[in-house]
């Protein structure tokens, strides 16, 4: 088998990280794979050779003259980026066309505003009417679509996620703490919330498959069956052992808390658009997704537990913090 030489683009978020323990396991059982992290913060360095980085380097989407080192002698490239900073990836994306040695490269995204494999108008908002498709949803397109125009589609996979399994309460981690409760404005809708276990595996799969099997495809990855609020509630009282309750949220309220764009992609999460399930994991690895209670429960690859990741500190996304400010589109 062909060897891999592979940069990990945000190597310290969920799906980084299992992404990486991973590929450290495939060259455990005999795979030619040499890993090099890029990460923001040097000090996350030694944490990253633990989880198996052959190689750590200082890389930022805002400076693109770490580009060039970070690139140098890669042949594979896992691209992911907080949503912030898509800006910043469309000018690595461009280095990573330019740099004439990338075979293949893994993108971490979310479906529902490509009109490459589907035909979303973005005049036409699922369910409201006179609305647009949100714009974070047309900037994951954006992010894809400025790797496939730099790289070709023959050497790009994409992996479209859902609304990630932790990410989904994480904001209300200290009230769940302290009270005994998270508030989301979804309700009873029900969405099939994906584990960034599942996600990091599949990356690191088509990573090893190459370009041959999986370039110019497209996956979209989910959760094996739709859950409520109440549901999720279920699963959080049952993993930590105490009593958690959902309580209700106005869209109004918790536009409030996380801005006008996260409001906009929640109305998706409240309509029904991510209830389906999809069979692209199974497709890709031979068994089904995560359930969320697995994932609270059980360690990743890197690991950690669901319940610990949603406990540690940090986060792009906190309460009162519009991250997404100046990025409306």
């Amino acid at each position: 088998m062909a060897s891999l030489k592979v940069l990990i683009t945000q190597p310290t978020g969920r799906v980084g990280r299992e992404c990486i323990a991973h590929l450290a396991a495939a060259r455990k059982s005999g795979r030619d794979v040499f890993i090099r992290a890029a990460v923001r913060t040097a000090s996350k360095g030694e944490s990253m050779k633990q989880l198996g980085a052959d190689e750590v380097v200082t890389f930022d989407y805002a400076k693109p003259d770490t580009f060039a080192s970070a690139l140098d002698g890669m042949k594979q490239v896992f691209s992911a980026n907080p949503d912030p900073e898509a800006d910043g990836h469309a000018v690595f994306c461009k280095a990573v066309g330019a740099v004439g040695s990338v075979e293949h490269a893994v993108r971490l995204s979310c479906f529902g505003a490509d009109d490459l494999t589907a035909s979303y108008d973005w005049d036409v908002h699922s369910s409201l009417e006179g609305e647009k498709v949100p714009g974070m949803l047309r900037g994951y397109w954006r992010d894809e679509k400025v790797l496939i125009d730099s790289l070709g589609k023959e050497k790009t996979s994409v992996l479209r996620g859902n609304f990630f399994q932790g990410h989904i309460i994480k904001p209300d981690a200290e009230n769940m703490q302290k009270h005994g409760f998270f508030q989301s404005p979804l309700g009873s809708t029900k969405n099939s919330f994906v584990s960034t276990n599942d996600l990091g595996e599949a990356a690191a799969l088509l990573l090893l498959e190459g370009a041959a099997k999986h370039g110019n495809k497209f996956y979209d990855i989910t959760g094996p069956v739709p859950m409520s609020m109440y549901d999720v509630a279920a699963d959080m009282t049952k993993a930590m052992g105490r009593q958690v309750e959902y309580r209700p949220q106005d869209i109004d309220e918790f536009a409030k808390d996380f801005g006008p764009q996260r409001r906009a992609f929640f109305e998706y999460l409240r309509n029904g658009f991510y209830t389906r399930c999809s069979p692209d994991f199974y497709n890709i690895t031979g068994r089904k997704p995560q359930a969320f209670i697995d994932y609270l429960q059980q360690p990743g690859k890197a690991g950690e537990t669901g319940l610990q990741e949603i406990f540690k500190a940090g986060g792009l996304w906190a309460k009162g913090k519009n991250v997404m400010e100046g990025h409306e589109e």
